[in-house]
């Protein structure tokens, strides 16, 4: 028997591709900057990550795109598995799509105007990681995962608190952490930001959990929007508690655990809202805005990313800014108006591409 498509994961994958790729357009730059000083920039800084300790709402976007891979993944995965494709053939795929995924990360960062770059920051090198750890236990019972990512998050604690490395012996200290320092032997550097590659261990839960969302949305369960949201108050319950109790504040830029099951929480919540009011209550009106965008959502992440940030956002602004100027724009609305005819340009090409019923897959 087939199986119903979940217009709730393709709307909740949209909606994440949607907000970034509005980003990578300097919608949130210019609102931000013409914010400033005003009651509305408590707002606009949403938009942007928190500095270190705390939670916005733009930091659950990268813990949204891994645990929908995962949920997405499972659904893959159990497709292949009524189609009788043996487990060996899905491990050669997802270990193809890991190794594509690593390279476009890595593609991402490395052409610089200054030379070539290696870095391992970026989210789709961190998915590499995460997505094949969520296919390897995947047919695990849900105990075992769970426990799995128990013992991940223990890890993760350990190494940040246990390793006393000189010099990076301050658990939660930006530039002074263990993650920095697995940076330097990685990359012979620090990023600047405070960003350590290792967040790939502790953000392999939420894709796992993404992966065990999927199986329970699979299953036959009749309270299946009930079990997710009793997830979610246990991950923001223990998240949040970590962070009130001073015992693992919330940073979004090392992965604490605190930010991992917080942000895991929020993602829960998220996919039950969506679940409960898409699939359940059927309402699936002006879902085509988004979901075109989230079924090439590998594809318009790249362009932005490497196209975008390094042409086509500045061809589109000497355009769109040239002709506004010569008609004497103010200055923010043709930033505005700039930034917003780059994102439909952008979402343009993903309804070109819908209609032609091409998809770009790894």
């Amino acid at each position: 028997m087939a199986q119903k498509r979940l217009l709730s994961l393709d709307f909740l994958r949209g909606l994440i591709m949607v907000l970034l790729a509005l980003e990578a357009a300097g919608l949130y730059h210019v609102l931000n900057d013409a914010a400033e000083g005003s009651w509305w920039h408590n707002i606009t800084i949403q938009f942007d990550h928190h500095k270190w300790n705390g939670l916005r709402f733009w930091d659950l976007i990268q813990p949204g795109f891994m645990f929908i891979a995962g949920t997405a993944m499972a659904y893959s995965l159990h497709k292949q598995q009524q189609n009788g494709v043996p487990w060996q053939q899905s491990f050669r795929k997802a270990l193809k799509r890991s190794g594509w995924l690593f390279f476009w990360g890595v593609l991402d960062y490395a052409v610089r105007k200054d030379g070539l770059s290696f870095e391992l920051w970026n989210v789709l090198t961190q998915l590499s990681f995460t997505m094949l750890v969520a296919f390897l236990i995947f047919r695990l019972s849900t105990k075992t995962q769970m426990i799995i990512c128990v013992g991940i998050l223990l890890l993760t604690e350990a190494l940040y608190r246990f390793t006393n490395v000189p010099g990076f012996d301050q658990p939660f200290t930006d530039q002074h952490n263990f993650g920095n320092y697995v940076d330097l032997l990685l990359m012979n550097k620090i990023n600047s930001g405070g960003w350590v590659a290792i967040n790939c261990i502790p953000t392999a839960v939420h894709t796992i959990a993404g992966a065990l969302a999927g199986k329970l949305l699979l299953g036959q369960s009749a309270h299946k929007a009930k079990q997710l949201l009793i997830w979610a108050a246990v991950c923001l319950v223990v998240g949040f508690g970590l962070d009130w109790l001073h015992i693992t504040p919330i940073i979004k830029r090392i992965a604490t655990t605190s930010f991992t099951l917080a942000s895991l929480g929020w993602c829960l919540l998220a996919l039950a809202a969506c679940y409960w009011w898409i699939d359940i209550r059927n309402h699936r009106r002006h879902l085509l805005f988004f979901t075109v965008v989230g079924m090439n959502s590998i594809f318009i992440y790249l362009f932005f990313e490497i196209v975008g940030h390094r042409w086509f956002n500045d061809y589109v602004t000497a355009i769109t800014n040239g002709l506004m100027d010569m008609a004497h724009f103010p200055e923010f609305l043709m930033n505005l108006i700039t930034s917003l005819i780059i994102f439909a340009l952008e979402w343009g090409l993903c309804y070109f591409l819908y209609k032609k019923k091409i998809f770009f897959k790894l």
